[in-house]
């Protein structure tokens, strides 16, 4: 049973760290965005 908890709460922070990764690539890549319509404009 304690190999169970340990697991989840493990995969829990995975799962947490990688959702903060792809949220932080999110915003790089709208930052280029934005940059590609400033100089376009």
């Amino acid at each position: 049973m304690r190999r169970v908890i340990l697991f989840t709460v493990l995969l829990s922070v995975l799962s947490l760290s990688a959702c903060n990764t792809v949220h932080g690539f999110g915003q790089d890549v709208e930052k280029v965005g934005d940059s590609i319509k400033k100089s376009a404009s």
